[in-house]
């Protein structure tokens, strides 16, 4: 496997853990109050929306030529950060 592919996979498995995250959230949102609900869903609104992103960014770096490979690696790492940062928000408030 060669670093393209192994920096997809490891894309594709992030973005599962990402999904996976998410419905935990969902049923969390789902026991919680009514006040919490409504601040709940309105996280995993940004966030479902944010992961979105990052699939979107997803597809097209698999699609990409050898050219345009590397320079998007490079601006999909610094998404990918601030989507883990927002992952990691989003649980600290769901705790």
């Amino acid at each position: 496997m060669n670093e393209r592919q192994t920096y997809i996979e490891k894309m594709k498995a992030k973005l599962d853990e990402w999904n996976a995250e998410i419905d935990k959230f969902e049923a969390q949102a789902k026991s919680a109050g009514s006040d919490a609900q409504l601040r709940y869903q309105q996280q995993l609104d940004e966030l479902k929306a944010s992961r979105d992103g990052a699939a979107r960014q997803f597809r097209e770096m698999q699609d990409a030529s050898a050219d345009a490979w590397e320079t998007m690696r490079r601006g999909a790492e610094a998404a990918w950060e601030e989507m883990a940062k927002a992952f990691k928000d989003a649980a600290d408030r769901f705790k």
